[in-house]
């Protein structure tokens, strides 16, 4: 395990308790997953990996700033790194507050190994999907950003439902010149449909 990269999936243990910092690490570590512990979360943020890749397992009550605290302050920064909370008083709204506050579970101590493994794992697999996602957005940001004002006007009017003729009329312009740009636009959105311009329209809209 020591000899993984930085940039490897991390379940960031942050917790102010020793012994449940040394038990998590070292069930994890049994089922192959790469592990950090933290005492703190300033310690964490100290250490330079807010942005990398994995998720929290962070204690929902922690001396100084708490985990919930926490959390907020990710979410405000816009990080969407996966939090799972543990907790050894755990009630019913406090864990409707986490869920609220963007955590993906609530995680009662002690907590049971296989709750543990399971909850992390389905915490690392949303952190991959959510950076897939992130990415694929950055590809199509960049990909608008490289069309003319015409070809912007005639990928609106084709999402939104218009034919060729009907764009055409509406700016003045021949059906046939709609035409190529359409097709350039379908070429640097890299759009092998229309359907998939129409998503890639409405994914930039939903920022």
């Amino acid at each position: 395990m020591g000899d993984e990269p930085a940039s490897a999936p991390t379940v960031f243990v942050i917790d102010d308790d020793a012994d449940v910092r040394e038990a998590a690490e070292g069930l994890l570590r049994s089922v192959g997953l790469r592990v950090e512990t933290y005492p703190s979360t300033e310690a964490f943020a100290a250490a330079g990996r807010l942005d990398a890749p994995g998720c929290l397992l962070l204690d929902i009550r922690l001396r100084g700033r708490s985990g919930l605290a926490f959390l907020a302050q990710l979410r405000e920064a816009g990080r969407d790194t996966p939090v799972v909370f543990m907790s050894g008083h755990v009630d019913v709204p406090m864990a409707v507050q986490a869920m609220k506050a963007g955590a993906l579970d609530v995680l009662p101590k002690p907590v049971r190994p296989a709750d543990l493994i399971e909850a992390c794992n389905r915490a690392l697999a949303e952190d991959v999907l959510r950076r897939r996602a992130r990415a694929e957005l950055d590809l199509i940001r960049r990909a608008e950003a490289s069309l003319s004002e015409r070809e912007r006007e005639v990928m609106a009017r084709i999402v939104s439902g218009e034919s060729n003729r009907q764009a055409a009329a509406a700016m003045g312009l021949s059906e046939a010149t709609v035409k190529a740009h359409r097709a350039r636009v379908m070429a640097k959105m890299a759009a092998a449909s229309l359907a998939q311009l129409i998503d890639a329209a409405r994914r930039l809209r939903a920022e």
